[in-house]
């Protein structure tokens, strides 16, 4: 297995903790001389935090690790490509790569709708990887959204 199948494994292991919690299945681990220093989960409504996204929470959790806010020298690998919100985070964490699983059409900024990670403008870009483990990670967002359609279908028919 390849380095970057190796640690996104690891990501999907942590969008399954999401998944059981009933929240959006995203995962991210970050990775700082060949270990992992962080692992995060979305946990937005199980904190009723708006930052509690997979890629905020393995930030800080790498930030105090090495005792910096600066992550340089750190791969993140994520499930999902991040949102506006964690692709800022990302650039002003100073994070070297990301490897990302699968992209997001709707709200992602790493090449989708934006590609924040990339872009000239700002004082630091990041290396990016796409399509890693692709295919599990699309499918454990597909099951996840149609459970939640299937369980919605359910409470309607039975009020």
């Amino acid at each position: 297995m390849i380095t970057e199948e190796k640690y996104m494994k690891q990501a999907l292991r942590q969008a399954k903790k999401a998944y059981m919690l009933e929240e959006v299945p995203i995962g991210c681990v970050i990775v700082y001389e060949g270990k992992i220093i962080a692992r995060g989960y979305n946990r937005r409504n199980t904190d009723k935090n708006t930052l509690s996204h997979a890629e905020m929470i393995a930030i800080k959790k790498a930030s105090k690790k090495l005792g910096d806010w600066r992550l340089e020298g750190c791969t993140m690998y994520i499930t999902l490509e991040p949102c506006p919100m964690c692709a800022g985070a990302i650039v002003q964490a100073r994070v070297t790569e990301v490897v990302i699983g699968s992209m997001n059409p709707k709200a992602g900024c790493a090449g989708s709708v934006l590609n924040m990670l990339e872009m000239d403008g700002f004082n630091h870009k990041v290396k990016v990887t796409r399509g890693v483990c692709q295919e599990e990670c699309s499918q454990m967002l597909t099951d996840f959204f149609r459970e939640l359609r299937e369980k919605k279908k359910k409470q309607k028919m039975a009020i």
